[in-house]
């Protein structure tokens, strides 16, 4: 079972990244012996297909996870595992809707992303702790992923706009910020690719501190650019010569794991600006710039409308799992509705964003460049809430 799990999920991977391609290629391709409309339609149909047979693979993974475990939303891993599922999953709905394939050029590459994202993470199937034990878990998560992988697709469509109407206003300072989220893109990918690349190189360390009056010892798997407050070097591998941490984390930040947390997002940080300057230095020119061939031909209005149209189907169903089965979970496990716990806080900032959103959009008339900004805003948020509150933030629901 265990085999078929790893093995449904290498593929389910493999399908993704040859959607990807196929996606690309239909958007870039020139179609010379049958025509552009042709070859476009050819390898869209194509790519489509890929997604959905790693769709029906990922629901396979789920399915055998939840067989051995019991569970599959429990970590990190299965959350981003499961978001991956419920991006491309929208993804396919939409594109039924609007038949657009230069989307699946972007929400593709996206999904080929969050797995490999989730894949740095422990895999191993472990019991639930006694805080999760309980059928609650399933439907708040499961629901959140859902409205998160309808607010991706929105995220893609708003970003596709914003590329699509910079790469004909390129003085703007529209210009300036998008580039802007284009390197925090990066970062996601770049801390992937040093996962591996680390991991490959079976890179390990450990620091003992003190949490709460009690010893610990803190496994790294990247080298320590952050220790732990007040920490002592227990064993660690040399890398560039270092085998220190460069500093140590405030006291402030609390959590046996914090530490490890920072450190992780800081190789995010860096990891990107480095992937970015080199594209910039190879390419010469803005990441957008190189991205805007793919999507001049883009009718601005149809683009706008899949961007609000996957928003308002994502806006309920996160307003569901996120607030509503989330406070009922807590009341049952807690005793009260609400806490001041960052992860529920910035569950509250998520969707009062995307309530913003859609009172801009309906009442005040937001379509086009202001609408899109907060589409590609509003995942800003989702991401903060799922990878830097969960990575370095200590509280409720830092077993996550």
């Amino acid at each position: 079972m265990v085999q078929l799990m790893e093995y449904s999920l290498f593929t389910t991977f493999f399908c993704y990244l040859l959607s990807t391609i196929a996606f690309v290629t239909a958007v870039t391709g020139k179609g010379s012996r049958v025509g552009k409309e042709v070859h476009t339609r050819i390898w869209g149909r194509r790519g489509i297909v890929l997604a959905m047979i790693g769709v029906a693979l990922h629901v396979v993974f789920i399915v055998v996870r939840v067989m051995i475990g019991g569970h599959f939303t429990s970590n990190m891993f299965e959350f981003i595992a499961f978001l991956c599922f419920t991006i491309v999953a929208s993804f396919i709905v939409i594109f039924f809707l609007y038949r657009t394939v230069t989307l699946g050029a972007f929400v593709m590459p996206l999904s080929v992303i969050m797995l490999g994202y989730a894949s740095v993470f422990p895999r191993e199937v472990e019991p639930l702790i006694p805080a999760l034990q309980s059928y609650w878990l399933h439907i708040h998560v499961t629901t959140v992923a859902l409205g998160e992988g309808a607010l991706a697709v929105g995220f893609v469509a708003g970003l596709v706009y914003l590329i699509r109407w910079v790469g004909d206003n390129r003085m703007s300072r529209t210009a300036t910020w998008l580039e802007v989220i284009m390197a925090v893109i990066l970062m996601v990918v770049g801390f992937v690719l040093t996962s591996f690349i680390f991991g490959a190189m079976d890179y390990q360390a450990s620091f003992r501190h003190s949490v709460e009056g009690k010893a610990v010892v803190q496994e790294y798997h990247m080298p320590a650019i952050a220790g732990p407050y007040e920490g002592k070097t227990v064993q660690a591998d040399s890398f560039l010569g270092m085998k220190e941490p460069l500093f140590a984390i405030p006291s402030w930040m609390e959590g046996k794991e914090a530490a490890r947390k920072l450190n992780s997002v800081i190789w995010s940080v860096l990891s990107g600006l480095l992937l970015y300057t080199v594209l910039r230095l190879t390419i010469r020119k803005r990441i957008y710039e190189m991205l805007y061939p793919l999507v001049k031909h883009l009718n601005l209005e149809t683009v706008d409308e899949i961007s609000y149209r996957a928003i308002a189907i994502g806006y309920p169903i996160f307003t569901l799992g996120g607030l509503v089965f989330a406070m009922i979970w807590a009341h049952e496990a807690w005793g009260r509705f609400w806490g001041n716990d960052p992860k529920e806080i910035w569950a509250l900032v998520t969707w009062l964003f995307y309530s913003a959103y859609l009172h801009f959009r309906l009442s005040k008339g937001w379509h086009g460049l202001k609408s899109s900004w907060m589409a590609v805003g509003g995942f800003v948020v989702i991401l903060i809430n799922t990878i830097f509150v969960n990575l370095v933030i200590a509280g409720l629901h830092s077993y996550a």
